[in-house]
């Protein structure tokens, strides 16, 4: 118990103890006089808790590990990570946190795992996102090339260094990819979640797109064409407007900004 600890009051010890005790039953003991078969409850209660939660946001990772390995780690993750957030819905930002921050990379983490939790993360943050498209000043159906294109706040554009988005048990890459993988991850208008697999020239697009205030579709365009040092910008004008259409349709572009 550290000098702080023993400062406290009496009941806040046992607070203390109590909850050491859930968290890592393995190395600190239950307070005394209670009840062993009432502590066995809370234990298993908070702990199956925290383990459904965790293999609900990250299945495919879940799917990766054995039996042992994965308790192993929920384990080592619920005993001594100290979370932020008292939300049960961020215990999986809290996780990824942990994986990202924290855990000792182990035999058998994949080497990718960073970039599987992250992505598998970005679902859950998008589907309890409380952000809303202002679409007051929006016009759906608006020229694209001609006027200011707005992107949906509800997306995320990444890059990875492995096709996370592919990754299961049959298929668990070992060396990264010879290009960034990009993959945009976006939540509708009817509020599902899903993901859009980018080339380098629609990556670009949409982070110019992200930062833009003022440029029209074209001027984006043209933008884009000198960054990539493409030669032909009239092929670059036809192909950018199709790739903002193919956006648009999936709500992550929401139309063009009206004056």
């Amino acid at each position: 118990m550290s000098a702080v600890t023993t400062k406290l009051p009496a009941f806040k010890k046992i607070q203390y103890a109590f909850t050491a005790h859930l968290r890592d039953p393995e190395h600190h003991s239950a307070p005394k006089d209670i009840e062993d078969r009432r502590m066995n409850i809370y234990r298993g209660l908070l702990y199956r808790n925290v383990q459904n939660f965790i293999s609900s946001a990250f299945p495919v990772l879940r799917r990766l590990y054995a039996e042992d390995d994965w308790h192993r780690m929920i384990r080592d993750f619920f005993a001594n990570h100290r979370s932020a957030s008292p939300y049960f819905r961020d215990i999986s930002r809290e996780f990824l946190n942990y994986l990202q921050n924290e855990r000792t990379p182990r035999p058998e983490d994949p080497v990718f795992i960073h970039e599987l939790a992250h992505y598998e993360w970005l679902e859950i943050h998008l589907t309890n996102s409380d952000l809303e498209p202002d679409v007051k000043n929006v016009d759906p159906d608006g020229d694209l090339i001609r006027n200011i294109p707005v992107i949906s706040p509800l997306t995320e554009l990444c890059g990875y260094n492995f096709p996370v988005h592919k990754i299961s048990p049959d298929f668990q890459p070992v060396q990264a990819s010879e290009q960034p993988v990009y993959l945009m991850i976006y939540r509708n208008q009817k509020d599902k979640v899903g993901f859009m697999e980018l080339n380098r020239f629609t990556a670009t697009l949409v982070e110019q797109i992200k930062i833009n205030k003022l440029e029209t579709g074209k001027q984006l365009l043209v933008r884009v064409a000198e960054t990539l040092h493409h030669p032909n910008l009239e092929q670059v004008l036809k192909g950018g407007e199709d790739a903002m259409k193919q956006l648009r349709a999936k709500d992550i572009v929401l139309g063009t900004r009206m004056e």
